[in-house]
């Protein structure tokens, strides 16, 4: 991003689509890491995605973390927009936002019918 701006983390980053330089839906905007919160100028630092990130959302959250392993932590100097999504400057793979596709596509091909 080549402006910093104002933004309502709650409304404009957080549960957002993150979408990679080619275009292509890579997860959503779990949690985020901030900065500065102690000298009164906080600035978020990484983008938490999935995994352990789910682990304060309730039975539900901490059910998925435990199965979905470790978050990915994609730091805030990768992303290139944010509108209504959040758009990356590389493609998912470079980032590991892919890991879990190929993780469950072992066992979800296994499904007849998948």
């Amino acid at each position: 991003m080549s402006t910093p701006a104002e933004v309502d983390i709650a409304l404009g980053i957080l549960d957002h689509q993150l979408v990679d330089a080619d275009g292509v839906n890579c997860g959503k905007v779990d949690d985020l890491e901030l900065t500065g919160l102690d000298g009164g100028s906080p600035q978020v630092a990484e983008i938490i995605v999935g995994g352990n990130a789910w682990r304060s959302r309730g039975l539900l959250g901490r059910l998925a973390a435990h199965l979905s392993g470790d978050a990915v932590h994609v730091p805030w100097s990768e992303v290139d927009s944010v509108s209504s999504v959040v758009k990356l400057k590389r493609p998912a793979s470079e980032l590991r936002l892919d890991e879990g596709d190929r993780r469950w596509s072992a066992l979800v091909g296994k499904v007849p019918g998948a």
